[in-house]
């Protein structure tokens, strides 16, 4: 795996020429080779990877975590600009959205960068830019990369990043997608919930009652279910309003510790956002998804990606399921006592992953660490 990640880095722009055109953007070659071509060129050197993979250490081994909706904050991508090729990023970005993302990503205003239809491009670019920073400051952990996993949008760019798509492709299936849940989410005013739940805490329950009282407000089929499972006792509710706000209310029947609104504009992950298949499946069929270079897990059931058709029939079903995370990190993290946690780095706005991650394996969160993308550090610590 170490040679045909290492050819993926001196490759890296990771197909930002956008030659497969999935999106119809015929984009300016950057000096990026074409995933196929790496895929090509790596078969012949399987054998030797393999071997080096064998001699190499679990503590020599890294995680790569890409976040999702939510981590956007002004500002980011600031501390990435000085590393090679992200300015050509964000300029083949602001071909295929249409618009210029580098300047609301630095300057805002925050509203506009929060709705649905530009934060997830945002977080998509952000994220593969800080992969960039890393690659600059140390590129033995992109070589030594063994999994990868990205939160909801985050996948998408976790399958860039493991070479699945090209950038172009990826950012154009991430438009669509941005835009038809935007829609959806107008279509029915609703929500998301954090809840900090304890053992005893009855999340299932609480959902069935929301939805009755729904009923009781003559709401038809009404929508209350987890939709992100977090770490242990803390799931994210997705549905409409009125039961979400039900919960809050009743917060104690259930046992819930804490209760947060999230600032996202729509059920994400629940039927309600079933308008949005069909327009990202479609995005999806025009791109000649590769088998990940990278094992790369999969949202809806937590396990690894195993074949290019199901990697893009599960991105179309990941809109209306639950983000399995906590799952993801159970499959990625789990090994025999005494054996080394890999390094994890989350590259992306925000540290929620990393936060994530010691709730779920506090072994694991030790050797945890942030890509900052606001301020270009010049240290390699716990914030690169």
């Amino acid at each position: 795996m170490s040679v045909r990640v290492a050819r993926a880095v001196r490759a890296w722009g990771w197909g930002t020429s956008g030659r497969r055109g999935a999106s119809n953007f015929r984009l300016p070659p950057l000096g990026a080779v074409d995933v196929a071509e790496l895929l090509r060129d790596a078969t012949a050197a399987e054998e030797v990877s393999q071997e080096v993979a064998a001699r190499r250490q679990p503590g020599q081994c890294s995680v790569l975590l890409f976040p999702g909706q939510g981590s956007q904050v002004v500002g980011m991508g600031r501390g990435l600009l000085r590393y090679p090729r992200v300015r050509e990023l964000y300029a083949a970005a602001r071909r295929v959205l249409g618009y210029d993302l580098l300047e609301l990503s630095l300057h805002g205003p925050q509203e506009d960068l929060d709705r649905t239809v530009h934060c997830q491009p945002a977080v998509f670019v952000a994220s593969l830019a800080a992969v960039e920073k890393l690659h600059h400051l140390q590129p033995a952990v992109i070589e030594n990369c063994v999994a990868a996993a990205g939160f909801s949008v985050g996948e998408f760019a976790a399958l860039v990043f493991a070479g699945a798509m090209e950038f172009s492709e990826g950012l154009y299936a991430v438009k669509v997608r941005a835009e038809a849940m935007q829609e959806a989410s107008e279509a029915v005013p609703s929500g998301m919930l954090s809840v900090l739940g304890q053992p005893q805490s009855k999340f299932t329950f609480a959902c069935s009652e929301a939805r009755e009282h729904c009923k009781t407000l003559g709401i038809e089929n009404p929508v209350c279910e987890v939709a992100n499972y977090l770490f242990p006792d803390c799931r994210v509710i997705s549905g409409h309003l009125e039961a979400l706000q039900f919960l809050q209310k009743n917060s104690s029947k259930y046992h819930f510790r804490r209760t947060k609104r999230l600032l996202v504009s729509g059920g994400f992950h629940t039927r309600l956002m079933a308008p949005a298949l069909e327009p990202l499946a479609q995005a999806l069929k025009a791109i000649d998804v590769k088998k990940p270079l990278v094992p790369v897990h999969s949202n809806v059931s937590g396990s690894r990606h195993t074949h290019p058709k199901h990697i893009q029939k599960l991105l179309v079903q990941q809109v209306v399921s639950p983000v399995k995370w906590e799952q993801t990190m159970h499959a990625i993290y789990q090994r025999k006592k005494g054996t080394e946690f890999p390094q994890t780095f989350e590259v992306g706005p925000g540290k929620q992953l990393g936060t994530i991650l010691k709730s779920c394996n506090l072994q694991a969160w030790k050797s945890y660490s942030h890509v900052d993308v606001l301020a270009a550090a010049e240290d390699t610590g716990q914030d690169l």
